[in-house]
């Protein structure tokens, strides 16, 4: 009896802890992995770009919608990366803040 009275209060309190959790940052566990997983195939498209893998990107990632900033050295390269992110699945928009970085 005393057993089942204890695992009843540990549940109870796990429950109020995951949805306070969920309540404070606003996303679920599952979005949180979505725009991280978003977030790491961004990087990997970057680091693989040929002409921006030395260059400075930066990408956020919040619920899906991407913004990138930093410099990249053409409009052409530029429109390659967003147009690879916006394959990635999960992105729903993309919006470029890049400059181009003058030689």
């Amino acid at each position: 009896m005393k057993n089942g009275i204890l695992i009843t209060m540990l549940l109870a309190f796990g429950l109020t802890m995951f949805s306070s959790c969920a309540m404070m940052t606003g996303e679920t566990a599952g979005e949180n992995i979505d725009d991280t997983t978003i977030h790491a195939n961004i990087s990997s498209i970057i680091v693989g770009d040929p002409d921006a893998r030395y260059l400075k990107i930066d990408a956020t990632v919040t619920k899906g919608d991407v913004v990138l900033t930093g410099f990249v050295n053409s409009t052409s390269t530029e429109s390659r990366i967003v147009s690879n992110i916006k394959r990635i699945k999960g992105v729903k928009s993309v919006k470029s803040i890049l400059r181009v970085e003058k030689n």
